[in-house]
């Protein structure tokens, strides 16, 4: 049977189409992918993303336990800051991306994607040692995303906090939403500004009914998996399972930003990401325009003057551009901007160009 969210039972209230993701019962749309996109890029969205895992580490050896865990520097982290990392394997392959959340010393919350929950908890509790606790909340945790240019206009109207003095990649803990408590978070996975909302299984409801009450003049639509991934795409915000794998390492995925190898602490993978960072790598993560009639799709062969050069991790038509594009891992010699590729799309061959990326970046 697949799991379902806390916020089950309203999408049909709210005229959700659902579809099975990886074994969640989760809504593809509300409207359509288009209204509900072009809403987040003008005005504001509202995601149901509480199949996501989270994680409480805690515990005096917490830090020193992260720093070996995850390839960012954690230990720049102050209290009430996020950051965005990575976790990875020996070889440097990629177990996860995720958020850590600093709450306090020795205190720290992980959000982690949906389909890596048991892994990423096993993973973490073979190399836990000292006085470290790990524990998943992830059944007790409902995550709703607010996101789009108005997100802060709407959720300022039911929140005691300043939002303009929150700043991305903090967070709030122990806030009022309306009459509930939640910790509130200037992140998102949409490249628009907005908001995420933890908050209890049993507040859900309550709040996404308020936020879509709250923000209807302005706007407000609820938005499904569909639209969240036109928009994270657009973005060049990677997916895992597709950008980032235990195949693909984050110097590869175009993340190393996230990758700090000059840190003190040894993490797995270091050696093999520190040499990736100084001498480059042999596949990079690109953008394709399609110059014939074709949508690239995840899975479809990319060829350079008709050898392989790798393959698409994700494409769709682009609702902001109205291009065909795409994200392909391909070999360097084929990744230069510019570079005329083909994409087996159907068994046919159709001609594309390397593109810029992110094929969307938001206005300051």
């Amino acid at each position: 049977m697949l799991k379902r969210t806390p916020l089950f039972d309203l999408y049909k209230e709210y005229g959700g189409k659902t579809i099975d993701f990886g074994g969640w019962e989760l809504p593809v749309q509300f409207s359509s992918i288009k209204e509900e996109h072009e809403a987040v890029r003008t005005k504001a969205g509202l995601f149901d993303v509480s199949h996501m895992g989270e994680v409480e580490v805690t515990g005096a050896d917490s830090l020193p336990f992260l720093q070996k865990l995850l390839t960012n520097d954690v230990a720049a982290l102050k209290e009430g800051g996020a950051q965005y990392t990575a976790m990875c394997d020996e070889n440097g392959g990629t177990i996860d991306d995720l958020l850590v959340y600093m709450k306090g010393s020795g205190r720290y919350l992980l959000v982690i994607n949906a389909a890596n929950i048991g892994k990423d908890i096993d993973w973490l509790n073979r190399h836990a040692e000292g006085d470290v606790k790990i524990k998943n909340i992830s059944d007790e945790i409902s995550l709703l995303a607010l996101q789009g240019p108005k997100a802060e206009q709407i959720l300022q109207q039911v929140t005691d906090i300043d939002l303009a003095a929150l700043k991305p990649f903090t967070f709030r803990d122990e806030t009022a939403v309306g009459s509930v408590r939640a910790l509130v978070s200037r992140t998102g996975y949409t490249g628009e500004d907005g908001f995420e909302i933890y908050c209890r299984g049993e507040d859900a409801a309550r709040i996404w009914k308020l936020l879509l009450e709250t923000g209807r003049d302005e706007g407000l639509i609820p938005c499904g998996l569909g639209a969240r991934d036109t928009l994270r795409f657009e973005a060049k915000l990677p997916l895992y399972g597709q950008e980032l794998t235990k195949d693909i390492t984050p110097i590869e995925a175009g993340i190393g930003f996230a990758v700090k190898t000059k840190k003190e602490a040894d993490f797995f993978g270091k050696s093999v990401l520190a040499k990736q960072k100084e001498e480059g790598v042999d596949r990079k993560l690109v953008g394709l325009e399609m110059l014939d009639k074709g949508i690239p799709r995840h899975g479809y062969p990319v060829y350079h003057q008709g050898v392989q050069a790798g393959e698409v991790t994700t494409g769709t038509q682009s609702p902001t551009l109205k291009k065909n594009v795409g994200l392909a891992l391909l070999k360097k010699e084929a990744a230069e901007l510019g570079t005329i590729v083909e994409v087996e799309i159907r068994k046919k061959r159709l001609k594309a160009k390397i593109a810029k990326t992110p094929f969307y970046k938001r206005q300051p």
